[in-house]
């Protein structure tokens, strides 16, 4: 029997017919001839549920994560705890098979939850509205961008260097179908380049882009940014790491106008780099040009509080063309982790975690630096994420080893930053133990020795 239904081949004749096409192939004749596959998929013949699962589990038996591996990498992902109430609640039914709610009248469970995570994300910034969010952290950083330059007429976006490379990746792709300038603000010693930036600003600058912690997880000074962007008329967006605002200035208290960020760290997995969400908070005065959706609380005939989609008139189901996004749908089960997460942790939670990731990251950097076969990369105030030079010593032979020894390494540095050599960036969360600090130390300091 099987488990869906076929097209017969009766079936394909005749819908082929019906589009005026002899073949299958006739569909793809507006793909051109030298990216087509000219051969069948290599796919081995249909299995049984018993073979096809051991087939599966020989495909993935050298996988290792960090379940198995010491994980001190991060440069965008981070290995956070993640309470066993998260999985458990996340995993019911209701939830994990909700969809869209295109008639949101009759998914007020679904409106619920979404409602909530907007409210903590809301606390979390220090912003007066969130959307429902969106796709990843670099789509938030992207449409925030856009919603800029709509917002105030200008053409041109400032971006600091310092922001994660791939989330500049897909601002760049965005920007570039999106007729909007991008223009790069190189950092100086890791930090945003002021008398740059001053200099950069202008009568057609819709923002100016800067993360914090930045990608090298120093914290920026940005009260002479703020002015400085403001006084030009601009508008400030901030990329940031939402475990970071429990204890650093929020987005709101700097004065921001907008605040993105991805939220993974919120209860969700490292999922090989996705999905995960990305969140996406403004003022009152910019709310009407937030994309994607955003959920109201109101009351009902009979006085019962209710939930809705609002402010849709910014939206592409309505707005068609004129509309200020494309984006009219979210990661709601991602988001919906989020909040259960930050509603698990509460304030103190959170706040616990970020001090935790704090202290243990600045141990670690001592403990590198003790051993005088480190130096710092920058001598900057960090949250959970710092550089280190690794003595001359390629960082891509120092990870090799640490693989090992059952660690997985800091990021190179050098990849994206061709002036930082020999540089790794290395992140401490709360789930790193004083043993497993003190090892990475020690092989990182013997492999140096040794190159």
């Amino acid at each position: 029997m099987h488990k869906y239904i076929p097209a017969s081949k009766a079936e394909q004749i005749e819908m082929l017919e019906s589009v005026n096409a002899k073949s299958i192939e006739d569909l793809f004749v507006d793909i051109p001839e030298d990216i087509r596959l000219k051969r069948e998929l290599n796919i081995s013949g249909p299995l049984s549920e018993a073979e096809l699962i051991k087939s599966i589990k020989e495909l993935t038996k050298d996988i290792k994560t960090t379940d198995e591996l010491i994980c001190f990498l991060g440069a965008g992902v981070y290995d956070h705890f993640i309470p066993s109430v998260v999985k458990h609640v996340v995993s019911k039914p209701e939830f994990y098979t909700a969809y869209t709610p295109y008639q949101p009248e009759i998914s007020q469970g679904t409106l619920q939850a979404i409602f909530e995570y907007q409210t903590m994300i809301c606390n979390l910034t220090g912003m007066d509205i969130s959307n429902a969010s969106m796709y990843d952290g670099a789509t938030a950083c992207s449409e925030a961008a856009k919603m800029a330059s709509n917002a105030i007429n200008r053409k041109k976006v400032l971006v600091s260097s310092s922001l994660n490379p791939e989330v500049k990746k897909v601002l760049h792709t965005y920007m570039r179908f999106s007729s909007i300038e991008l223009i790069e603000i190189d950092d100086l010693d890791g930090t945003v380049n002021l008398e740059l930036l001053k200099s950069s600003l202008d009568s057609d600058t819709a923002a100016f882009i800067v993360q914090n912690p930045n990608f090298f997880g120093i914290i920026e000074d940005l009260e002479d940014v703020e002015e400085m962007v403001h006084k030009n008329g601009s508008l400030l967006i901030m990329y940031v790491e939402p475990i970071s605002l429990s204890i650093l200035k929020t987005p709101g208290e700097i004065g921001a106008d907008i605040a993105v960020g991805d939220g993974q760290p919120l209860g969700n997995s490292l999922n090989f780099g996705g999905p995960h969400l990305g969140f996406m908070a403004t003022t009152k005065k910019l709310m009407r040009k937030l994309p994607g959706r955003i959920i109201g609380e109101t009351n009902d005939v009979d006085g019962k509080r209710g939930y809705v989609l609002t402010l849709q008139a910014r939206e592409q189901h309505i707005r068609r063309e004129k509309a200020t996004s494309n984006i009219c749908t979210n990661h709601s089960l991602n988001a919906l982790t989020a909040a259960i997460y930050m509603t698990a942790l509460g304030k103190k939670g959170i706040k616990e975690v970020a001090l935790q990731c704090f202290k243990k990251s600045h141990y670690a950097f001592q403990q590198l630096i003790k051993t005088s076969k480190f130096k710092p990369l920058f001598d900057k105030p960090f949250f959970m994420e710092f550089a280190v030079v690794c003595n001359g010593k390629s960082v891509d032979d120092i990870n090799n080893v640490l693989l090992d020894n059952g660690i997985i390494g800091g990021y190179n540095l050098e990849k994206d930053y061709k002036k930082y050599k020999n540089a790794a960036l290395l992140c401490v969360t709360e789930k790193r133990t004083k043993a497993e600090i003190d090892k990475l130390v020690s092989i990182m300091g013997g492999v140096v020795d040794e190159l």
